[in-house]
């Protein structure tokens, strides 16, 4: 069985307070893009191993997909395994979720694979013990994620824009740029509310705001850089994802991307991948 695992962006994230048990509580609108890693899935095995074309990718338990097989096949109550293969287009450790689609890609195949014994919701809670953005990849929506991003409620007023990713050449460590965050000096909170998402709608030119990339930038020029190129060559608006450093750009006109991408590839240390926002909701299998 083959999946497209996607990324996803961050239009809105709001970080409000830091919680005893080390997460924060959040306010984010996410979607997911059409920049996929590919997962092959051969299920009935003697046990569970990985591989992936990514060497930086562990390919041991410690792996998110790793843990998402073995923790659907206990719930499952089956003594077998499952061999996991992925194929790595989405940059590791960028802010764009790769490790935690792949993990819900897992669990949405193997769920298909079995003939669905487990609800959606039952998904999602197996997914927010590997990590707090499994849950949204699960969903399959784009949504509005609060709590520390498990409670989704799914967004229907977006529009399919076209994405100008801009990968820099680096990684972050999420857990550094949370340390690091002065709460005291988040502004999206002042920006807009999550009332007023639900009310008028996502207005790309006014609501993009992240509360991590001021940390990120302050470190990562880079990342500012990005943005600054994005926003002259006809983006609508320009954002860091998550904790970074990815960056993207929407664009109203795929011409516009095109050209935007065709200026851009100089900067020999980037990778730029053009894609679309993921508006609609449902994931493909196909059997192989």
């Amino acid at each position: 069985m083959k999946i497209l695992s996607p990324a996803k962006i961050n239009l809105f994230l709001q970080i409000n307070s830091k919680r005893s048990d080390g997460y924060h509580d959040l306010v984010s609108l996410m979607c997911c893009i059409s920049l996929y890693d590919e997962i092959t899935l051969k299920c009935g095995t003697k046990r569970t191993e990985i591989r992936c074309s990514d060497p930086h990718v562990p390919q041991d338990k410690s792996n998110l997909a790793h843990q998402a097989g073995t923790i659907f096949l206990t719930h499952l109550k089956k003594s077998e395994g499952v061999n996991i293969t992925i194929k790595k287009r989405i940059p590791v450790a960028a802010g764009l979720g790769g490790g935690s689609s792949n993990a819900a890609s897992v669990l949405l195949g193997l769920n298909h694979y079995y003939g669905h014994p487990f609800s959606t919701d039952q998904l999602m809670s197996m997914g927010l013990s590997l990590g707090a953005d499994v849950p949204f990849f699960v969903f399959q929506k784009p949504a509005i994620a609060t709590g520390i991003g498990e409670k989704l409620e799914a967004y229907a007023d977006l529009d399919p824009f076209t994405v100008l990713l801009i990968y820099p050449g680096f990684t972050i460590s999420t857990s550094e740029i949370y340390r690091k965050l002065n709460l005291r000096l988040t502004k999206c909170k002042k920006k807009i509310k999550n009332t007023l998402l639900k009310k008028c709608g996502f207005d790309v030119t006014l609501h993009l705001c992240n509360d991590l990339e001021t940390v990120t930038a302050s470190a990562y020029p880079e990342i500012d850089l990005a943005k600054e190129q994005l926003l002259n060559f006809g983006a609508l608006g320009a954002l860091m994802s998550g904790s970074g450093p990815a960056v993207f750009g929407i664009f109203s006109d795929v011409e516009k991307a095109k050209n935007a991408r065709h200026a851009l590839s100089h900067q020999i240390k980037w990778r730029l991948f053009l894609t679309d926002m993921i508006v609609d909701s449902g994931v493909s299998f196909e059997q192989t």
